[in-house]
């Protein structure tokens, strides 16, 4: 367990590391206002925090190897202490079994964590697999020191290592594999084979090969890396695919004419390390960091490039404390925005963005000096160790700094990039980019970013005044307008007002300038504003602004545009009708189909394009009301050419004969068009408007007093036809034509008198006025209730006879011919007669017998108990049975009329009972003759109650069959009786 100093310890290194963040954090002064502020409810942990094993080893640690969550480590001489960390309460212990001298010179773990190679210093190797206790010695590689290894992470699995590269002391790169297999009987050792493939120098010399590393880049291309003291070497070729289990002699051979790409640099510390960077879900690194005696190479991997991996490097100089000669590096691991270097008793992280010195963290003396440091490029976890302890740092959230370094260094799309989700970062960063580019002179670019800042609105807006940039500022408003709410109306509606005036100026000074196409550019930008729909709302609720602004800039067209996207119609249209652009106001009309519009400039557009006005009209139909129209229609008509008035009447016939409008101010019109202008087409009008008053649409009074005004007789006839006026209809048609006045004459069928008047009256006129006899005798044969008599005193006196002389016979012939039918008819209504006086005589005598035990039909009682009723169909009811059985079915007067004169019935029955008293000897014959008074009025009564209740039979009469139809349950009372059921 960790002891106090420990802990101390620990407490000391956070704080250290929280107020090197709060330098950091306040090297931004100088930056513009923001409207964030940055408020942290807990304290951030730092990026680097070390975490102490739980670990007191037995013996010294010679070296540790951790790779995929497995941790080796030597410890003393001949001890192997293996963990898997994600179960390190079991350890596994395992001895090499070495009687010698020879110690442990490097530890080399695998990707996968299952092959473990170990160096001993006696230039001997031996081999452990993770599943095996067995520690088995590599004979082929016997002779080798085994100072690098490059394990092949293609092909490698927890049985093979597949093809891979191992470094000697003595500059030597060999070729080799390992299997975990125990082998066939004649091969047992776990190398397969092991082959010189290539060799280093500097300086002419053998050189220790440091570092080895193997990567595939695409299309198969290979990339190998190997690092002397004071040299980087690069071999890139191809391997066939599927090819790749034989090794890689082919890259070596393809460079053998070749002298292998390296750099050189003249510093020699005795050893070099190189270590790589690979960002999470890529299977290949992105970055190194190689340690030397001049410093630390940093750069790029660039797969892409032909020739080399390297790109983008750069040599950071170790700080002034660090001597290669007293105070060397030890061990370096590279993140993604930091190296670590390891010292003999401390650790520093240096930022590869600017070479500055980040965390430094000074382990105490207690545990020894600090041997190595490694990291687990699975995990991620970078592992330090003394002697006697191991020490483990987590690095958490390691970009949370970078975008100011991006920022200081003018990288602001990276430093956006590692700041979005923290919006007062980013506005930091947008408002350093802001002022950077307006310092620049790139006011548009600064214009965006403002925009998106939290910086005051003012202080910017009158950056860009004062620069007299208006083209910065417009583009200002506009990314600060996108970025607004709906709910902030106000701000809107200033910006809005604003921009429509930026652009109206700037539209008037590029029409002045003559740059038309400049010009043209900026009116479609201005006009695609004046659409935004986002804004529509604003400019809508402010659109009487935005015309002031238009009118006080003399802009016309853009005013009639906007006023098109505001869908104020009636502007537009005003406009055209003001240029006296009537065509173009029509277009607009028809196009949006306003109607309120249309009875509004119909006046207007009829007097000068009437023809094209009433084809619109037309084509909106039944959505425009004619009614509406007429005053335009009546002002052009009377005081307009020919042409409106044709098409005036083209619309009205359309209203009436397309349309069928009854509305009688339309019909009335049309015909005072036609008494005026078209006579022609006034009868063929009235014929078809009908001949009943129901069906007629127009007023008849007015029309007659048209016709009559205009002298159209004819018309007149048939309004009087139509008006039933016969007299007058006949009166003036016998000033037209004799054959019209007859086809009135006929018209009252039901009335006979006045049938005959009329033609009478067409008689006397044909008489008196034209003495035509032949017409006259023709008229009683055109109607057969003239006779000869009734015309006969129209003629004058001397008039022969011989003119009516078939006409009087034919009349005495009717006569008698009428007189013998009466005749006849008399002496068959008394045989009638007498056949029915028999008929009630037979009546009277016929009777019925009835049982004692009959029954009633209704009640089912006897029916002798109470007065009762006999019908010859055989039924027998009581009489208050009956009552209840006819009743409901008579119409409500016969219901009236039966409760009458049963309150007469019983008044009668009353004044019976009074009369019975005595009375006075005197009037003694006057209450007799009242008695038979009485009894024949009661007679009577009984009598009308038998004609309406007991007409016939209840069952078996006319009231039976009407009743089929009726429910047996009364729909009042059929919620009562249902739950009268229940």
């Amino acid at each position: 367990m960790a002891s106090i100093l420990d802990e101390y310890e620990d407490s000391q290194n956070i704080r250290q590391g929280s107020q090197q963040r709060s330098r950091l954090t306040s090297a931004n002064i100088g930056l513009t206002h923001s409207g964030f502020v940055n408020v942290r409810l807990e304290e951030e942990k730092p990026i680097f925090n070390k975490q102490r094993i739980d670990f007191t080893p037995p013996e010294r640690i010679n070296h540790l190897a951790v790779c995929n969550n497995q941790l080796c480590m030597s410890l003393g001489k001949d001890t192997l202490l293996r963990i898997d960390l994600a179960k390190p309460d079991q350890p596994n212990q395992t001895e090499l079994g070495r009687k010698d001298d020879s110690k442990v010179h490097k530890l080399f773990l695998d990707p996968t964590g299952s092959h473990l190679l170990i160096s001993l210093s006696t230039s001997e190797c031996l081999y452990l697999n993770r599943n095996t206790q067995k520690v088995r010695s590599l004979s082929r590689w016997r002779g080798h020191l085994i100072e690098s290894v490059g394990w092949n992470k293609l092909l490698g699995n927890e049985t093979s290592t597949g093809p891979i590269l191992v470094g000697t002391s003595q500059g030597i790169i060999f070729e080799a594999e390992i299997s975990a297999n125990e082998g066939s009987l004649f091969n047992t050792n776990p190398d397969q084979y092991f082959r010189q493939v290539h060799s280093l120098e500097e300086d002419n010399k053998p050189a220790p090969v440091c570092c080895l590393e193997i990567e595939r880049g695409p299309e198969n291309k290979y990339f190998i890396i190997a690092t002397t003291r004071k040299r980087l070497f690069q071999f890139v070729g191809k391997v066939a695919e599927g090819s790749e289990q034989q090794g890689f002699s082919t890259i070596f051979n393809q460079n053998q004419d070749l002298l292998p790409s390296f750099q050189e640099f003249p510093a020699n510390m005795g050893y070099s390390e190189i270590t790589f960077y690979t960002a999470k879900l890529r299977n290949f690194p992105k970055a190194f960091a190689w340690m030397m005696g001049n410093g630390v190479l940093y750069g790029q991997l660039d797969y892409v490039r032909p020739d080399s991996l390297l790109s983008d490097v750069q040599v950071w100089e170790y700080t002034p404390d660090v001597d290669i000669s007293q105070n060397k590096p030890i061990s370096i691991v590279l993140t993604q925005f930091h190296f670590l270097l390891l010292l003999h008793d401390r650790i520093k992280a240096i930022c590869t963005l600017n070479g500055q010195v980040v965390y430094e963290d000074v382990f105490p003396d207690k545990f020894g000096p600090l041997k190595r440091m490694i990291k687990d490029p699975i995990g991620g976890l970078v592992w330090i160790y003394t002697e006697r302890a191991v020490f483990r740092y987590h690095i958490q959230r390691e970009a949370r700094d970078v975008w100011q370094m991006y920022m200081s260094m003018n990288k602001f799309d990276l430093a956006k990039e590692y700041c979005r989700d923290r919006p007062e970062c980013l506005d930091m960063v947008l408002a350093k980019e802001a002022e950077y580019c307006f310092q620049n002179r790139k006011y548009l670019e600064s214009a965006k970013c403002y925009a998106l800042t939290q910086n005051y609105f003012e202080e910017i807006a009158l950056k860009f005044i004062e620069a007299k940039q208006e083209d910065a500022l417009k583009e200002f408003l506009l990314k600060k307008l996108s970025n607004l709410k709906q709910s902030e109306r106000t701000q809107i509606t200033l910006l809005v007002t604003w921009l429509t005036e930026l652009y109206l100026n700037r539209l008037g000074q590029l029409e002045s300038d003559g740059n038309s196409l400049v010009f043209q550019e900026t009116r479609d930008e201005f006009r695609q504003f004046l659409s935004c729909s986002k804004h529509r709302e604003c400019l809508y609720n402010n659109r009487s602004t935005i015309y002031d602004l238009l009118a006080s800039h003399g802009n016309v067209d853009d005013m009639v545009y906007f006023s098109v996207v505001m869908q104020d119609y009636e502007r537009v249209i005003s406009h055209h009708c003001q240029h006296d652009n009537f065509s173009a106001a029509l277009d607009v009309l028809a196009k949006h189909c306003d109607e309120k519009l249309f009875y509004k400039f119909s006046p207007v557009l009829m007097q000068h394009i009437p023809k094209d006005v009433v084809d619109a009209w037309i084509q909106m139909g039944k959505r425009l009301d004619p009614k509406k129209l007429i005053p335009a229609l009546m002002n052009y008509s009377q005081m307009g050419s020919s042409q409106q008035i044709n098409e005036t009447i083209r619309y009205m016939e359309f209203c009436v004969y397309e349309l069928h409008v009854t509305e009688e101010a339309i019909h009335n019109y049309l015909l005072s068009l036609y008494a005026k202008y078209k006579s022609d087409s006034l009868l063929l009008y009235l014929k078809q408007a009908g001949t009943r008053p129901s069906e007629i649409h127009y007023d008849l009074k007015y029309a007659l007093r048209l016709c009559a005004e205009h002298g159209f007789l004819k018309a007149c006839v048939l309004v009087y036809r139509i008006m039933e006026l016969h007299e007058e209809a006949v009166d003036l048609a016998l000033q037209v034509d004799v054959d019209l006045a007859k086809s009135c004459a006929d018209l009252p069928e039901d009335d006979e008198e006045m049938r005959k008047k009329l033609w009478l009256k067409i008689a006397r006129h044909v008489v008196q006025e034209e003495k035509d006899v032949k017409k006259a005798m023709n008229c009683l044969s055109s109607c057969d209730l003239l006779k000869i008599e009734d015309i006969l005193p129209f003629f004058p006196d001397f008039v022969t006879i011989d003119h009516f002389k078939e006409a009087i016979c034919s009349s005495l012939e009717e006569y008698n011919k009428h007189i013998e039918e009466l005749k006849q008819e008399m002496e068959e209504a008394t045989e009638s007669a007498k056949r029915i006086r028999e008929d009630i005589q037979e009546m009277r005598n016929k009777y019925g017998v009835v049982d004692s035990q009959e029954k009633c039909a209704a009640c089912d009682f006897p029916l002798l108990n109470r007065p009762f009723y006999l019908f010859l169909c055989g039924h027998m009811f009581h009489n208050d049975c009956l009552f209840q059985e006819v009743t409901p079915h008579l119409s409500a007067f016969k219901q009236n009329r039966l409760e009458e004169l049963q309150k007469k019935l019983a008044a009668t029955a009353q004044s019976s009972k009074s009369r019975h008293r005595p009375a006075p000897k005197e009037e003694g014959d006057t209450a007799s003759l009242g008695k038979g008074i009485g009894a024949t009025s009661r007679e009577q009564i009984v009598s009308d109650i038998d004609d309406i209740v007991a007409s016939e039979c209840a069952y078996c009469g006319e009231l039976m069959i009407k009743s089929i139809d009726k429910p047996f349950i009364d729909p009042q009372k059929f919620e009562e009786e249902k739950s009268s059921w229940l």
